[in-house]
């Protein structure tokens, strides 16, 4: 299932509805390489308007949301914990890990998978 979130509404899309840009197209193709732990996490593809991000969103115990989101340009992806309320010092999310791009689409799924198994993240 992908999210679509513009004006703070989420709402599915499926389809021909769907966006059709590069980073949506490079996150449905890792997402096809993610393993059984992280469909089992509930793993979407979420393309947030709001923040400017196109990402993959597993949903974690306990910890909130983390986010794989693309990159633009020649940055890293990065994985990103989102909080459900802010912190005291107001921010909403925290950078976990970058992964350059020089890896192939089935290499970064299974580094997120990874650096979110070891840490705790999926069970």
């Amino acid at each position: 299932m992908e999210l679509l979130i513009t004006d703070g509404i989420v709402g599915a899309v499926r389809g021909p509805e769907a966006p059709m840009t590069p980073l949506a197209i490079r996150a449905r193709t890792i997402a096809n390489f993610l393993p059984l732990m992280c469909v089992r996490a509930d793993a979407k593809i979420v393309h947030n308007f709001d923040r400017n991000y196109t990402g993959i969103r597993f949903e974690t115990k306990g910890a909130g949301p983390v986010v794989l989101e693309m990159p633009t340009d020649a940055n890293p992806f990065r994985l990103v914990q989102e909080f459900i309320d802010p912190r005291k010092d107001g921010t909403t999310a925290v950078e976990l890990r970058r992964i350059p791009q020089i890896y192939e689409p089935h290499g970064i799924a299974l580094i997120a998978a990874e650096f979110l198994r070891t840490r705790g993240f999926l069970k």
